[in-house]
């Protein structure tokens, strides 16, 4: 498989957000964008045949959808 290189500038809370979030699932900081991608690629797959994503609260059971642009 052939790979191609990227650079990817990121705001300071940006940086910190992926840093976090790397370090809360012990992830590389490739690791994660690669999951992130990946994950973003199913949503889009399913709204675009008509799916929804929702967030639930768990104690309330109040849904609320979350918007794909």
């Amino acid at each position: 498989m052939s790979k191609k290189t990227m650079t990817l500038n990121l705001t300071e809370a940006e940086m910190s957000a992926l840093e976090a979030l790397c370090a809360k699932k012990d992830l590389s900081k490739i690791g994660l964008m690669r999951q992130a991608l990946r994950l973003y690629q199913m949503i889009d797959t399913r709204v675009e045949r008509g799916g929804k994503l929702y967030f639930e609260d768990d104690q309330t059971r109040e849904k609320s959808e979350i918007m794909m642009l």
